[in-house]
């Protein structure tokens, strides 16, 4: 692993996956990947329930993470791998929020119905996984507009004050490669930065999982 997403989902994830992995760190591992193999959820499960993890098996291949729920577990990645460097994906909190609103927040508490999960062939598990992660990042309360972006803002500041400064990169999308290829030692891209996963195609991705 070398290096590890502390930054909340929604700070621009999918594209900086996309930017890591066209670095050459990658597969990057996000919550796409989870999506993509139900079999992870359940040791996601596991790590959210203190159990332990044995995060060479869980992550064997990737040599990167960003996103939920990596990002939960952000402290144990960076201890289990020492030399791994710290990415601290952040965007403007009110913004923020206001795409967490449009999109996962929705999602989260649809999903924490049994009922409607249970309707979705293979995802049974789905509903368990985000209602940990809302649980563990929010405490559970999805409709307290600012008790969620206190969480946010406090989880960012607690990541810069727990993670040394040359380890640590706090960064936004909008600053494009410079800033990461410079903290990532690999030279620049002849090519526009990668913006992927923006609120219209999320909640397309939404509908199609709904509906299947």
């Amino acid at each position: 692993m070398k290096v590890i997403g502390a930054g909340l989902g929604r700070t621009g994830t999918a594209s900086v996956k996309a930017a890591l992995e066209r670095l050459g760190f990658g597969p990057c591992y996000h919550m796409f990947e989870v999506t993509e193999h139900p079999g992870h959820g359940q040791q996601w499960l596991a790590a959210f329930a203190d159990e332990p993890v044995e995060w060479d098996g869980l992550l064997a291949g990737f040599e990167s993470t960003v996103d939920w729920p990596g990002c939960s577990f952000w402290r144990e990645l960076s201890a289990r791998y020492p030399d791994a460097k710290i990415l601290l994906t952040e965007r403007d909190p009110e913004s923020w929020y206001k795409s967490m609103s449009s999109t996962l927040l929705p999602v989260w508490k649809m999903a924490a119905d049994p009922a409607k999960m249970a309707a979705i062939p293979g995802y049974e598990w789905y509903g368990r996984l985000v209602s940990a992660i809302a649980q563990l990042s929010f405490g559970g309360r999805l409709d307290d507009r600012d008790h969620i972006i206190g969480r946010f803002e406090a989880h960012n500041a607690e990541v810069r004050a727990a993670v040394p400064a040359d380890r640590l990169l706090a960064y936004t999308v909008g600053q494009g490669w410079e800033p990461l290829c410079e903290f990532l030692e690999v030279p620049v891209p002849d090519e526009p930065f990668p913006h992927l996963n923006d609120t219209a195609s999320f909640q397309s991705m939404v509908e199609r999982l709904v509906k299947a």
